[in-house]
């Protein structure tokens, strides 16, 4: 036991020193170990492989069909649809279980045999090139080549840190975590927060039988919503996807206002929203399906009036005024900033890459294309100008911001041979899921293809444009 001395044998040799083995850490180096010939080194603080997976509630799924998530050389689920429940009729969600199943044997089954790869579980990375075992204590320095970030994205989940409002010892709060395992209480429950994890948590109450009536949602501000319906592999959800792409290309290209381009998604489908009394002002990339928004409709109690600032004994404080609770009221935790807004930095920086999103809402996608780029091309300066980071968005403006960021970095990306022959075949880039090779959409895809170039430079314009009146 050698607490935090370095000795010769705590010496690696690597290409890669990937820090964090969660979705994106995972995503790249499937794709350096697939591609390459180099070696890796993951360095993680979870027993497991899976990230924030390991610590997110036990009732969690994907809220994007498994077929394009995960790693590129190994499919998630078994491409099916669902046949029941909210999701049904659409390409499976995978729970949080069978994500971190998942991941296991990607870590177990496919890049541990190779002999190219290490992996460090348990372990603090301390900077320099450095980590620490948080069961040993022993320090382990690595040489090597480059440093992977692959925290930079900083996801969270409730159960790892505390709410950020002050919480009486009178009254009952838990993080989501802990729901399915709490008695039920006498006097109904309150979810605090609306994003993805708010959604989930009403939706788990309401399949439990909980009556809507019983259910009171804090909801600082309302949400767009994605439609999940739009985000299908299928080749018979081509129109639904692929027809929705060309809906939001016109709508952008043709909107006078931001309320006029919003109102435009929101007729076509593209966007969904709670309340139509209720004008959204935040978007978050969750989805939804038509029959998820309507059982979230039942319930009538929603509190806008700001965020929690305190749960006492007999009442919530919130920014702009209070309601009343008691200690046999369950009051639930979903405010996690699950995806941080976080500035975004060059991905390339000499020995330092940095994994960031490149397509709105596609971490994991972004991932296996940042390892794609880090061998197809030679120089930094070439692999950034094709991976520009569309940080993840937060507010109705940032819907502007990042399709802009997307779209400009399709039309680099679609000048180069090379990255549209990779992702043409890469099942994480889920337009990869409508090539046909018997030809029998070619026609369409064709006729989508023409459409699309027709209103991108349009739309790109106009996307400038509102974002320039929006500052």
């Amino acid at each position: 036991y050698r607490r935090g001395k370095l000795t010769a044998s705590d010496n690696i040799e690597v290409d890669y020193l990937v820090v964090g083995s969660g979705a994106m850490g995972l995503a790249f180096a499937d794709t350096i170990i697939s591609e390459t010939n180099a070696t890796v080194a993951l360095v993680d603080k979870h027993d497991r492989p899976g990230g924030h997976w390991n610590d997110a509630y036990p009732f969690v799924r994907l809220h994007q069909p498994s077929a394009f998530y995960g790693v590129s050389s190994r499919r998630l689920g078994n491409n099916a649809k669902d046949k029941a429940g909210f999701n049904k009729g659409l390409f499976e969600l995978a729970s949080g279980s069978e994500v971190c199943t998942y991941f296991d044997q990607v870590m177990n089954r496919q890049l541990l045999p190779t002999g190219r790869v290490k992996y460090f579980p348990m372990s603090e990375y301390l900077g320099e090139k450095q980590f620490r075992s948080l069961v040993t204590g022993s320090v382990t320095q690595v040489n090597a080549t480059k440093v992977v970030d692959a925290t930079y994205m900083n996801v969270q989940v409730p159960s790892t840190r505390a709410p950020k409002y002050a919480v009486s010892q009178d009254s009952h709060c838990i993080p989501l975590n802990d729901l399915p395992r709490t008695p039920a209480p006498t006097d109904g429950y309150v979810v605090i927060g609306a994003g993805k994890t708010g959604i989930d948590a009403c939706l788990w109450l309401l399949q439990r039988g909980v009556a809507p009536g019983r259910i009171r949602w804090i909801m600082p501000r309302d949400s767009w919503y994605l439609n999940r319906r739009n985000i299908q592999p299928g080749k018979e959800f081509l129109e639904d996807t692929l027809g929705g792409q060309m809906l939001n290309l016109k709508a952008t290209a043709q909107a006078h206002s931001v309320p006029e381009l919003f109102d435009e998604l929101n007729r076509t489908g593209q966007l969904l929203r709670l309340s139509e009394e209720h004008r959204p002002t935040m978007y978050r990339c969750a989805t939804v399906t038509e029959t998820e928004l309507e059982a979230l409709r039942s319930i009538d109690n929603v509190i806008r009036m700001g965020r929690v600032t305190s749960i006492e004994a007999d009442q919530i404080v919130l920014e702009e005024g209070s309601i009343k609770t008691n200690k046999d009221t369950l009051h639930i935790d979903c405010t996690a900033d699950g995806l941080a807004q976080r500035p975004p930095v060059p991905v390339f920086d000499g020995e330092s890459i940095t994994l960031q999103a490149v397509r709105t809402c596609q971490q994991v996608f972004s991932a296996a294309f940042i390892g794609y780029l880090e061998h197809a091309c030679s120089s930094d300066e070439e692999k950034n100008q094709l991976c520009t980071p569309v940080p993840h968005p937060d507010t109705d403006i940032d819907w502007l911001r990042s399709s802009l960021g997307s779209t400009l970095n399709g039309i680099a990306w679609s000048q180069n041979p090379g990255v549209q022959e990779w992702l043409g075949n890469n099942r994480l880039n889920f337009m990869a899921h409508f090539s046909d090779k018997n030809n029998s959409s070619a026609k369409q895809l064709q006729e989508v293809a023409m459409q699309s170039a027709e209103l991108t430079l349009p739309a790109i314009t106009r996307l400038e444009e509102l974002l320039a009146l929006s500052e």
